[in-house]
């Protein structure tokens, strides 16, 4: 694994983790009109927190994506899945909680199971699959359960709502990180010419766009804890799948390689929902008045 790209992630997840702390801090106190409205965008701009917030957010998609054009997708994603243990420092700065032994204990999970999945997967570059049916196969797949979990998001709003919305954005931005990816590369071998005729990256800012506002809809309505760790759950999962789809990734395929890959995902998902669920995660401040007007119906 090169240092480089180990770098690259590694300050990505620091600007990622930490601005969604902010982003968070800052919806909660847009209107509940906005749900899911452009408008939340437009408020919210109003706001130097949130804006601080995404400016870590553009440089660590930055820094993301030039650890894509080094490494591979399967090997960067689990890497910028960290980001929720910077989001979880900056938290616990704030609100001076103890890590105890969840909290420990989710950082040791997800640790652990980034290096065992890295280390028994040893993510390769290949070629890249020229069939276009299979690129929008997979890229369907995931924006088609993004657009369900979404639909269904919007008629249970504060009971599973914000969960839905951060597994909806995960999905897209997994997405979003694999046209990155794509990107590049056309720019790297065709140059702006070929960069700017391909629909990757138009594919790129809709996504981008798309999840973020799926994202501060989530912070809007409710506590960090229930929507962040869907959202760094899904989004490595999602890039794995369209990196080994579509983009020739390698993965090593023996018996035990694929035990050990698998428990390293499953130690990943269940140190992100551990840390998540830490009492030094926001909790929102939400007023009996604003939930209940988030209640659906």
């Amino acid at each position: 694994m090169s240092v480089l790209v180990l770098a690259l992630a590694v300050s990505a997840a620091f600007c990622l983790g930490t601005g969604f702390v902010l982003q968070q801090h800052a919806a909660q106190q847009a209107p509940l009109s906005d749900f899911l409205s452009p408008r939340l965008l437009l408020d919210l701009m109003k706001m130097p927190r949130w804006l601080g917030g995404i400016g870590l957010m553009v440089a660590g998609m930055i820094l993301s994506a030039i650890a894509l054009s080094q490494g591979e997708l399967s090997l960067v994603e689990p890497l910028v899945a960290t980001n929720l243990l910077f989001a979880m420092a900056e938290s616990r700065r704030v609100t001076k909680q103890p890590l105890g032994r969840q909290g420990w204990g989710g950082l040791a999970l997800l640790a652990g199971g980034v290096t065992a999945f890295i280390v028994a997967a040893q993510p390769k570059g290949g070629v890249a699959v020229t069939d276009p049916l299979r690129h929008w196969l997979i890229i369907g797949v995931m924006v088609g359960v993004a657009l369900l979990l979404t639909t269904y998001a919007k008629k249970s709003r504060l009971i599973i709502g914000p969960v839905l919305l951060g597994l909806a954005a995960g999905l897209l931005y997994g997405v979003q990180d694999a046209l990155t990816r794509v990107s590049g590369q056309r720019l790297t071998e065709g140059g702006w010419t070929e960069f700017i005729t391909g629909w990757q990256p138009y594919g790129v800012l809709v996504l981008g766009v798309t999840g973020l506002l799926l994202v501060q809809s989530a912070f809007e309505t409710a506590p960090l804890r229930m929507s962040l760790p869907a959202l760094t759950a899904a989004q490595p999962l999602a890039g794995i799948i369209c990196g080994v789809g579509f983009l020739g990734d390698r993965l090593r395929t023996d018996v035990g390689a694929l035990a050990w890959q698998a428990a390293g995902l499953a130690a990943i998902v269940l140190g992100i929902v551990l840390l998540g669920l830490h009492p030094a995660m926001p909790r929102g401040s939400a007023t009996p008045e604003r939930e209940k007007n988030l209640q659906p119906g």
